[in-house]
């Protein structure tokens, strides 16, 4: 880059939006909400705004709360860091990864909702899980790959493909190929023996100039940073693009994930205290129990936390492919389609089971009496150590349709969403050698079956989920000053559960259940432009979720099997549903980008999964209703002599509305309730701070940041606190001239958790982390913060 054009704010911010506008256009219009006021008929797509703060912000004209961060901020970011990585210094996202890498996943909470209360989405498919909506960020795409990173902090865009979403959306675009040809080569690597090697070919445009295509590939493998184990990746994208002209194109991606991780420990305060720090899981095997032909002989089962650390393993494998075809019908009509497949396999958690081999299901009768002698040693009366893991298989096809017709000051926007997820969710298991191997980790080999030859199960669920939507909205523009934007989605889902006679709790009896969920969400916004450079912006939307499809499993207390072998759910299990109400205003100059957001959510039905203590089972709590309230600020600048600025505040309260069904007290007969009305709700902190100041120069530039996340609640009760921390991180690159076929070689340096900060955050919701009367305590677990993590980047382009 020439320096006339890093010191002058204008041209730069021309080039930027320009920039924007070539790899953005197909991201951009992907998302209806995105328009800034209704669109003229020789027109189809509009960008939403320029970049600041470095790539953190974007400057926005709509009528809601929303937050964006570009390709121009993940490049600065570690390659092998995964889509919450991005999201961290935003106000409204209190975000945290498992390692410093990002390789093996992490946690997500947006304006005190979960991950799995908030729809995710890349170039428009949902990529929630369908049955239980968790989100599993180091799945989907490459970094190097990825244009934008957004959130809708107060609802889903009204043609989100979402029936699980009571939090807002967020989502992911991926870039478009590149106009010339070119081949980029990325090797990463970093403590850890962190590993990370990135190769990208791009064909530049063919076709008489229509068409377009990239290929990336990618390996990545890091150690944990504590015990023993790793996470191992490959991973490829493809990016197609074929435009007749700026008003008819289809645009596809196909994005393949295989990996296998090692995991993490969690523990609770107790082990901490006990073990410290960096306890992690064992890393020798117990080993087998000496043969005892006719006698009863059992292994030993360790503590969870005290597993073989090869016997606590994270495979899994997916596939995302999708296609966005846009086409104009007439001078004012727009149609959009967008079919995609989405296929998912993998277990998870520690796979080190202690199994009777004397109860094993007798089909014929119903029973767990069948016998299989598991350790060769002639009988079937020991309890042998086995791999034993939660198989989940997703195929997951769906098309969203979309038809934009532009009358006058109107842009009308109508459509259809449809898709059914096939979901099938087992747990067969195999056997492990000697030396504490699996027989295969992905459990698709060498499976132990029952005497009859069917395979052992621990669990064995099918769940049909068809879910459909249709939506509307008009965007109404009156003069250059208000734009309106009135919605509605109607989101309906069908859960059709059958569990399958299992070895499982309570589970050896066959049964169906088909429950319905529908809701009518409307949405409202207005944005007023004070001046140019002033806007004030309001809007009001209702969200839903409907419940997750084990609360109809036997694995809890929702599902009761009669005398009579029916199977009824002991209470309704409500959908969660929110009302949402963002007011703000944003001041958006040349120089300076700031926007303030002040938000009131009302909660109603809030579910939580919960462990009763008392029968160490897994129950689907209503928690009742829950109000949230708080403001976000943001402020960005772009360069000013080569400074750039970009600082968030958030600030988040939440009470319980209601006391918690908590146990039985059976001396009374009566149900012993949680004071938890008027408390805080956990996972949520109070205070969430960012911070990132650049300097930048032609060749190269250094960069600070810092994240301070307030304490918050462990548990339902607010018998647990968890710390504040603060993180802080150094980025830095130095772009060396162009040497004959090396094009723009760039050199560039992460450092995270610089200094070195110890903190932790909880893995889930507990009801109370002290005894409560007769109702016991719960274990309350957290993910630790990992370590400082260093690592270096080489790029070159050919």
């Amino acid at each position: 880059m020439q320096s006339a054009v890093k010191h002058n704010p204008t041209l730069r911010l021309s080039l930027v939006a320009l920039a924007c506008q070539m790899v953005c256009m197909g991201a951009a219009y992907a998302q209806s909400d995105a328009a800034p006021a209704a669109k003229p008929a020789t027109e189809t797509v509009t960008i939403t705004g320029r970049k600041v703060g470095m790539g953190l912000m974007v400057q926005e004209d709509v009528p809601k709360a929303r937050s964006t961060v570009t390709a121009e901020e993940l490049a600065k970011q570690r390659p092998t860091g995964n889509a919450y990585d991005a999201l961290a210094l935003m106000p409204a996202v209190n975000t945290y990864s498992y390692d410093g890498t990002g390789l093996f996943g992490g946690g997500l909470t947006l304006r005190g909702f979960n991950s799995d209360q908030i729809g995710a989405t890349i170039n428009g498919v949902p990529v929630n899980d369908s049955g239980n909506f968790a989100v599993f960020p180091q799945e989907f795409v490459d970094q190097e790959n990825t244009c934008t990173t957004f959130v809708t902090q107060g609802s889903t865009d009204v043609d989100s493909p979402q029936v699980g979403a009571t939090g807002g959306n967020f989502g992911i675009t991926t870039c478009d190929p590149e106009d010339k040809q070119r081949f980029r080569i990325m090797q990463t690597g970093g403590q850890l023996s962190m590993w990370k090697t990135y190769l990208r070919l791009d064909t530049g445009k063919f076709a008489n100039d229509k068409a377009k295509v990239f290929v990336s590939v990618s390996h990545a493998e890091a150690k944990k940073w504590k015990g023993l184990g790793k996470a191992m990746r490959d991973h490829m994208d493809v990016g197609f693009n074929y435009d007749w002209d700026r008003f008819n194109y289809i645009h596809g991606t196909v994005l393949y994930n295989r990996a296998i991780n090692n995991n993490i420990s969690t523990f609770n305060l107790a082990d901490l205290k006990k073990n410290g720090y960096y306890y992690d899981y064992a890393t020798t095997f117990t080993g087998r129990a000496a043969p005892s032909p006719g006698k009863a002989g059992n292994d030993t089962l360790p503590a969870n936390a005290d597993s073989y650390y090869k016997l606590a393993l994270n495979p899994f494998e997916n596939v995302i492919a999708s296609a966005t075809g846009k086409f104009r019908l007439n001078d004012s009509t727009d149609i959009k389609v967008v079919p995609y497949y989405w296929y998912g396999y993998g277990t998870g958690g520690v796979q080190e089971k202690l199994i009777s081999e004397s109860g094993f299901l007798n089909p014929a009768t119903g029973k767990l009496n069948a016998g299989v002698d598991l350790n060769g040693d002639g009988d079937t009366l020991d309890k042998v150590l086995m791999y034993s893991g939660s198989i989940t298989r997703t195929q997951r096809p769906g098309i969203t349709t979309t038809v934009i017709e532009n009358l006058g000051d109107h842009q009308l926007l109508a459509g259809f969403w449809y898709e059914r997820a096939n979901h099938r969710q087992t747990g067969p298991m195999t056997k492990i050698d000697a030396n504490g191997n699996p027989g295969d980790a992905w459990l698709r080999d060498g499976l132990i079956t029952r005497p009859d030859g069917s395979p052992y199960e621990s669990r064995d669920w099918k769940t049909i989920s068809t879910a459909y939507q249709a939506f509307a909205q008009d965007t109404i523009s009156l003069g250059d000053k208000v734009l309106v934007n009135v919605g509605v989605r109607t989101p309906h889902v069908k859960r059709d559960f059958t569990n399958y006679p299992n070895e499982g709790f309570n589970s050896s009896t066959a049964y169906s259940l088909n429950p319905t969920y529908k809701a009518y969400l409307p949405q409202f916004g207005v944005r007023y432009r004070i001046t140019n450079d002033d806007q004030i912006f309001a809007s009001y939307a209702k969200n839903f979720r409907a419940p997750p499809n084990f609360v109809f499993a036997t694995t809890g207390n929702n599902v009761v099997i009669s005398p009579a072998g029916q199977a009824y759910l002991a209470s309704a299990v409500k959908p969660e549903t929110s009302w949402n109400l963002d007011v703000g205003y944003r001041h958006q100059t040349a120089a300076i980008t700031t926007s303030a957001t002040v938000f009131y959510i009302d909660y109603k039905n809030r579910q939580a999964n919960a462990t009763d203590p008392n029968t160490q089972t897994s129950t689907y709590t209503n928690v009742g209703n829950v109000k949230n309230k708080g403001f976000e600020l943001e402020l960005g600048n772009t360069p000013i002599n080569g400074f750039s600025v970009y600082g968030s505040l958030g600030y988040l309260k939440t009470e319980i509305q209601n006391n918690l069904a908590g146990g039985f007290d059976a001396a009374t007969k009566s149900i012993i309730y949680l004071p938890t009305g008027g408390k805080e709700f956990p996972l949520a902190p109070k205070w969430k701070a960012g911070l990132s100041a650049s300097y930048e120069t032609d060749a190269w530039y250094v960069r600070m940041t810092g994240k301070y996340t307030a304490h918050q609640q462990a548990t339902l009760m607010n018998d647990e606190e968890v710390p504040g921390y603060t993180l802080v991180g150094l980025d830095a690159a130095y772009q060396f001239p162009s040497w004959g076929a090396f094009k723009t070689p760039k050199l560039s340096l992460n450092v995270s958790n610089l200094t070195n900060r110890q903190y932790r955050n909880p893995t889930g919701l507990a009801n109370n982390a002290v005894a409560y009367g007769a109702i016991k305590s719960a274990n309350v677990f957290y993910y630790l913060g990992a370590p400082r993590m260093m690592s270096a980047t080489l790029r070159v382009d050919f």
